[in-house]
């Protein structure tokens, strides 16, 4: 059975002549597989339509023969001898072959655009979870600074709150250190003759004892209490600043002042009497001492 050439089989299969020629010709005259993947990949291009200035039997995918080199006179003989004769049955077999192969072409197509559809999804995909685990990591590690950052806090209000006692532990060494020399060195008094000793025991004078400690019970406002050891010559300043260091509030909140009250008799204690040691202020050996907020004046 002859066969078309492959231009008369583009042509037949719809393609434009101009575009078969086109084909054939930038494809190096490959055959019509080659000419039609170049078709269907160029369809859409604005200058497909263009003529191509390409010699004549380059188009059609054979060489001039000599009676086309020859002249206008004898090539339409020559080229009617040449050229077979199909009859309508095999050019309808030969365009259902052409047919069938543009469609196995377009489903190739077809297939080749769908896995490159399939594969855009994929890096579209793979790029969202690469960005949402970067996001992932931005939060943990702001998370982690914010951590650390209450840590640090944390240890500096700790700090200052030891640098506090230790002030406080400073201030008492430094008042009992005063206190005990300015005792040490006060001139005794001048030793008197003692008059005659008194035949009966029940007559003698009872002795005072001297405490150099007393122990300070505070009641809070929240009804617990607080037991603490003092010096009897340190001023009663100590034992407010001992409250208001273990009154039990969070730290960092507003502390209100305190007041300190005696229970029986009944005193308020003043500024001035802040002043004062606590053996002067009868609060030796031992007292209970209530704490009641400072009103503001």
């Amino acid at each position: 059975m002859a066969e078309l050439t492959a231009l008369e089989s583009l042509i037949e299969m719809g393609f434009p002549r101009g575009r078969a020629e086109k084909a054939l010709a930038l494809t190096g005259n490959q055959g019509i597989e080659a000419a039609m993947d170049w078709l269907m990949e160029h369809e859409d291009d604005p200058d497909v339509d263009e003529p191509l200035e390409t010699p004549l039997g380059h188009i059609l995918g054979r060489e001039p023969t000599s009676s086309e080199q020859v002249g206008p006179e004898g090539s339409g003989s020559a080229a009617e001898e040449s050229k077979p004769i199909l009859t309508e049955e095999e050019r309808q077999e030969q365009t259902k072959r052409m047919l069938e192969l543009v469609a196995q072409k377009q489903r190739e197509r077809e297939e080749r655009e769908e896995r490159e559809a399939l594969e855009r999804e994929k890096q579209r995909r793979r790029q969202g979870q690469e960005l949402s685990a970067a996001r992932q990591k931005l939060q943990e590690d702001e998370m982690r600074r914010a951590a650390e950052e209450r840590r640090r806090e944390k240890a500096e209000e700790l700090a200052a709150r030891q640098r506090v006692r230790e002030k406080i532990e400073r201030d008492k060494a430094e008042r009992a250190k005063k206190y005990g020399g300015s005792v040490g060195s006060q001139s005794s008094p001048p030793a008197t003759d003692p008059g005659p000793v008194p035949s009966s025991p029940s007559q003698e004078p009872p002795t005072k004892r001297e405490y150099d400690q007393c122990r300070i019970q505070v009641r809070l406002p929240d009804g617990t209490s607080l037991t603490q050891t003092f010096r009897a010559r340190e001023q009663l300043a100590a034992v407010r600043l001992y409250v208001e260091l273990h009154r039990g509030e969070e730290p960092g909140q507003d502390q209100d002042p305190v007041q300190l009250l005696s229970g029986f008799p009944r005193r308020a204690f003043s500024e001035a009497d802040m002043e004062r040691p606590l053996q002067e202020l009868g609060l030796v050996p031992s007292a209970v001492l209530i704490v009641a907020k400072k009103c503001p004046s």
